[in-house]
């Protein structure tokens, strides 16, 4: 399956604006192959904790918005939106910082971000998500994460076996790209599988993003990785890739698993 990453720029707070400048980015996309788009983290508005502005519903128009070009360009897209709490949530007050996953047949997967980055005090305006999130697209099986999640290795390993691809959008600072881009790396090469992250450029909350979105393979190798400006990457993910890496090195087989929580 062929992926492209848009690595973009947000109007913060301006969601009508943002959707206005990402639509040909998509469709640029689109016209380079690609069968699943992936966007940042709050892509539409940015990292912002102005939920009272931002958030929406389910069914609201950054939904819909992925929704309409899936399906017209019969492609899947994914980026994280700030959203109001399920009907069945147990706080339903406060929104979550939800990943949807956009199919061309009108079908969507909501995934709630588990860990909410205190440290920017996300955790006291998002109520945290309570179950992880694995799909399948055209034969791939996808894993789902946000940002900061990316930081708790254990949430990757406990599904590594049910994974070919984690596909992660963030909106992570350049003030701590190293840190990204490690990440990445170890979890691609720990879970021998593909990691395909989104993170957004440009200013936007008093921070500046530098990017760094990446595509790495099941082997730590990076397939394509871009900083500073919005463009596109692109990569074809393949599983049997991912069936040869860990047939050839089973280091998964020597994982203790009997140690105690990560």
């Amino acid at each position: 399956m062929r992926v492209a990453v848009v690595q973009h720029d947000v109007v913060w707070e301006d969601r009508d604006a943002t959707l206005a400048a990402l639509r040909p980015q998509v469709e640029a996309a689109v016209a380079g192959g690609a069968r699943m788009v992936v966007l940042a983290e709050m892509f539409a508005v940015g990292f912002s904790m102005n939920v009272e502005h931002t958030a929406e519903a389910e069914d609201g128009p950054t939904v819909a918005w992925m929704r309409a070009i899936a399906a017209e360009h019969d492609v899947w897209v994914t980026g994280s939106v700030p959203m109001h709490p399920r009907a069945d949530a147990a706080d339903r007050v406060r929104p979550t910082n939800a990943l949807i996953l956009a199919g061309p047949s009108g079908e969507h997967l909501r995934y709630d971000k588990l860990h909410p980055f205190s440290y920017a005090g996300e955790d006291e305006v998002f109520q945290p998500g309570t179950t992880p999130a694995v799909t399948t697209v055209d034969g791939v099986r996808i894993g789902l994460s946000v940002c900061y999640d990316l930081r708790f290795a254990n949430l990757y390993w406990h599904r590594a076996a049910e994974v070919d691809a984690e596909v992660i959008v963030a909106s992570w600072p350049g003030a701590r790209r190293a840190h990204w881009r490690a990440l990445l790396d170890a979890r691609a090469i720990e879970n021998q599988v593909y990691v395909v992250a989104a993170n957004r450029v440009g200013e936007g909350g008093g921070l500046s993003y530098t990017g760094d979105s990446r595509i790495v393979d099941p082997m730590g190798e990076v397939v394509a990785s871009a900083a500073h400006q919005q463009t596109l990457l692109f990569a074809d993910v393949d599983p049997a890739v991912v069936r040869d890496v860990r047939a050839r090195f089973p280091f998964a087989l020597d994982r203790r698993t009997d140690l105690g929580p990560a």
